[in-house]
């Protein structure tokens, strides 16, 4: 398959809903998978195996795996069709281990007793650097060499932007990309609108007003949903000022100039925790904002209890919210609409969403390992063709039989018959640990282009047409964090601990005036802690970043 010159990208969470459907394309039939072989079934994708490395089959492999996440479980192994399929034809068994909702007491758990699982998905950054300076992790350049699907589809450049200090490469991938990503963003309970007139909706004073409109006609209804630890307010703020990224608000720091300093001396951050704080004194944000779990904001969503929502993950939220709707009343829903903003705010410099052309996240490979080097030949065919389309859309011969000339799948009679909420239950997004979203959307968005509109995926559209547009190149500011056993890095634990107190405080303060107030308290108390050595460290790592991206 021939990479695209202009490339459309998207987040994990995206499930076979994502997959999107695709009509009236020839192709070639997918044959059964033979162990050790090209499995993919169509002559352009002859690369996605190491003709001398790890044969698939030969020798049924099993390894451990840990995903560094409070909220993540692991779906347990050959439960689902893709897992199922790699569990019978390349005789691959993983084993979950769980963090319980624990994961940075578990993790450390595991590093102290010196029982790390053989591989674990995780954050890039200080977590990473830790294990690498207890020597931990294995290195991944050689493996790199020897298989092809990361080095041909991450690039060079971005598996350079991986490297440690050491220089070596120790961090396999997850969701790499070549153009912007997202899934944040702004939806309306579409019935709601509907019947108050679909009032604009365009600023903050209109949302304001809507809001005040939702209470006074449907009381019982939540008139703005901002996502679990109140998520939606740091999204919000990507709307008070022009080229202001929610990635600011998220690390409470902004750049300025050549540095970057306290968010606490933002002004767009402290229109926005005044607007949000005003908004919760008036009982038009969700009461519950602080403490609720995102079960509890998907059963929301599920029964139409919500009128406006912003927040993270925002399209696959709005998408299963949607479909459980329709399912009962093909005239409700929910509709993605443009981000927000404070008057006078350019609508196209609004960046609720942020890409990093590293991805989401990575997966690293420890020397508890037995055969490192089989982990690897199965993440890097996850990464490749064949593993996208069997992992994303799916095994051949459930919801597609053939692929087209490019390598995309081509769904069958049984995609366009099964429910969308049945699909959703198989949960085939849990299983993509080395995901490509540069082949995964570029497939996903010429599959939709030809979809009649009644066809189309809710979450892929709004991708499509707002969220991916709406999203700022965040590559710079990749690991420009301390590692958490330096001076910096228990500073800006601290700082962080101190930020979601008074973050807490704003939203429950009386006035505008106890806002302001507890903004320059909180500037005080992070930096008494030292909070200027962090921005001193990141900013030094920014400026690096910024110059490894220029060539330099």
């Amino acid at each position: 398959m021939k990479k695209s010159k202009k490339l459309l990208s998207g987040v994990f969470t995206l499930a076979l809903a994502g997959a999107l459907a695709l009509s009236g394309c020839s192709g070639n039939k997918a044959p059964a998978a033979t162990p050790g072989a090209n499995t993919g079934g169509d002559k352009g994708n002859q690369t996605d195996l190491a003709s001398d490395g790890f044969q698939f089959g030969e020798t049924p492999f099993k390894f451990t795996y840990y995903v560094n996440y409070d909220w993540w479980t692991t779906e347990p192994w050959g439960a689902s069709p893709n897992s199922k399929w790699v569990q019978d034809n390349l005789h691959i068994t993983v084993e979950p281990i769980q963090s319980g909702g624990a994961a940075a007491q578990k993790l450390s758990t595991m590093i102290a007793s010196k029982e790390l699982p053989d591989a674990m998905m995780m954050d890039r950054g200080p977590d990473v650097e830790r294990l690498r300076q207890a020597g931990a992790l294995v290195p991944l350049d050689d493996f790199i060499d020897k298989y092809p699907n990361l080095k041909k589809w991450a690039g060079e450049e971005t598996l350079n932007m991986l490297r440690s200090p050491d220089g070596k490469i120790y961090q396999f991938p997850n969701w790499f990309t070549a153009a912007p990503t997202g899934n944040d963003g702004w939806f309306v309970n579409k019935k709601i609108y509907e019947e108050l007139g679909r009032p604009k909706l365009e600023t903050f004073d209109d949302l304001h007003a809507y809001l005040k409109k939702v209470q006074e006609t449907h009381p019982d209804l939540i008139p703005l949903e901002v996502g679990r630890e109140g998520q939606g307010v740091e999204v919000m703020f990507a709307g008070f000022a022009n080229d202001h990224p929610s990635q600011f608000s998220y690390m409470k720091a902004f750049t300025q100039g050549d540095k970057l300093v306290t968010i606490y001396d933002n002004d767009a951050y402290k229109e926005t925790m005044t607007f949000a704080s005003q908004l919760f004194r008036e009982g038009l944000i969700t009461q519950d904002a602080l403490t609720q779990k995102e079960d509890q904001v998907k059963e929301k969503l599920a029964t139409g209890r919500v009128a406006v929502f912003v927040g993270g993950n925002a399209t696959n939220l709005g998408r299963e919210g949607h479909n459980a709707l329709r399912s009962s009343d093909p005239t409700a829903g929910y509709e993605f609409i443009w981000p927000l903003a404070k008057p006078g705010v350019d609508k196209n410099k609004i960046y609720p969403n942020g890409y990093n052309a590293l991805g989401w996240n990575v997966n690293v490979i420890t020397t508890n390992a037995e055969n490192p080097e089989a982990i690897f030949a199965y993440l890097d065919w996850m990464t490749g063709e064949e593993g996208q389309r069997i992992m994303f859309f799916g095994p051949p011969g459930s919801y597609w039989d053939e692929v087209d000339g490019e390598g995309a799948p081509v769904p069958n009679d049984k995609w366009f018959s099964t429910p969308q909420e049945e699909k959703d239950k198989e949960k085939l997004e849990a299983y993509v640990w080395a995901g490509n979203a540069t082949y995964v959307d570029t497939t996903k968005s010429k599959i939709e282009a030809n979809l009649p509109e009644e066809q189309r995926n809710w979450g892929a559209v709004a991708q499509l047409n707002v969220a991916w547009k709406t999203s700022h190149n965040n590559t710079q500011f990749n690991n420009i964090d301390p590692a958490p056993d330096t001076d910096e890095g228990i500073i800006l634990q601290q700082v962080n601990d101190i930020a979601k107190e008074y973050f807490g405080k704003m939203l429950f303060a009386k006035n505008d005036s106890e806002v302001l107030s507890l903004i320059e308290s909180a500037k005080k108390e992070t930096n008494s802690l030292g909070y200027d050595q962090v921005l001193d460290f990141r900013t030094k790592v920014w400026q690096e970043n910024l110059a490894k991206m220029s060539g330099k």
